[in-house]
């Protein structure tokens, strides 16, 4: 399915986009509108939630020009909480022949498996709520920078140096430094992709400093897809690490089915866990609906819930 295509591909950074309108030869245009149906039940009273309505809509445009590609994704994500329209990622690439790019602007992380936008996940939740282990929700954690790749034909590199979107670098002891980030993937062993990386977040208070690492693989075995991840934050006032397993197998060319379970340290003394079941199916090839289930558990009193969704998305 369209959908499972472009999350694949997503995930280890291989393309932005598996398909496009051409405008003509330089620019072509692609993008989603997302909606979904959620209800929640909490173990503490009042706190049960219900939504209906438009999560997110998303257009990108694309531009290619000789040796130089540009993106500029246009968007509004009510999951923000405002619904605004706003820039959620604008840079150029300028590509040389021996297989190094510069990219300059406005971008998402090259770490985790669950990339970017809804368009390209398995489910409708992602895999650790709305905890910072979601490293690559690029609506929530946007860098501008520079990143330097190199591609081969087995495995890619990339180094960037970034703020995070909106940061106002200031002297003094209030000075943020810049973030490094260095992502590896390697897909050089028939349907076995990997990625590994590394993140530096050099905040302006060095207490709150914190040092990311994330491995993530994914297998494809016939119908199947097997995934796992691991990712850690440490610092001097953190130390957390989070798990995530993903099995997802199409029963036909329109059914599926994904299974997740992942658990994340919320404290040096609590956990949060999550099981999540989501049948997926192909209603055209631009249409795709998830309806999922998925069970919170917590060391921390009255945080369990469980969410049931149904989750429509429209690619073009």
């Amino acid at each position: 399915m369209k959908n499972k295509i472009l999350a694949m591909l997503v995930a280890f950074g291989l393309v932005g986009s598996v398909s496009a309108i051409e405008i003509n030869e330089n620019l072509s245009i692609n993008g989603f509108i997302d909606g979904s149906i959620t209800k929640t039940d909490s173990e503490t009273a009042g706190n049960d939630t219900a939504n209906w309505g438009l999560d997110e809509i998303e257009v990108d445009f694309l531009f290619n020009v000789g040796s130089v590609s540009g993106e500029v994704h246009v968007d509004t994500n009510n999951g923000s909480g405002t619904g605004d329209l706003d820039i959620e990622q604008a840079h150029f690439t300028y590509s040389l022949e021996n297989g190094v790019s510069l990219t300059l602007g406005r971008y998402g992380s090259n770490l985790g498996f669950e990339r970017e936008d809804p368009a390209g996940l398995y489910t409708y939740s992602r895999a650790y709520g709305t905890t910072a282990f979601n490293l690559g929700n690029v609506d929530a954690s946007a860098a501008e920078g520079l990143v330097v790749s190199y591609a081969a034909e087995a495995w890619s590199l990339a180094v960037s140096i970034d703020n995070a979107n909106g940061t106002i670098r200031t002297a003094g002891a209030s000075k943020d430094d810049l973030d490094f980030e260095v992502a590896l993937s390697f897909t050089g062993i028939e349907n076995l992709s990997v990625g590994v990386g590394h993140r530096k977040q050099n905040l302006a208070t060095a207490a709150n400093e914190v040092d990311v690492t994330n491995v993530h693989a994914a297998y494809s075995a016939g119908k199947a897809l097997l995934a796992a991840e691991y990712t850690e934050l440490s610092g001097s006032a953190v130390d957390l690490a989070a798990h995530m397993f993903l099995v997802d197998y199409d029963v036909s060319d329109k059914l599926g089915i994904a299974v997740r379970y992942s658990t994340w340290e919320t404290s040096a003394t609590a956990d949060d866990s999550m099981i999540t079941i989501a049948p997926n199916y192909a209603i055209t090839e631009s249409l795709g609906a998830i309806l999922e289930y998925s069970d919170v558990s917590s060391d921390t009193a009255g945080a369990d819930s469980d969410t049931i969704a149904l989750e429509l998305t429209y690619t073009f």
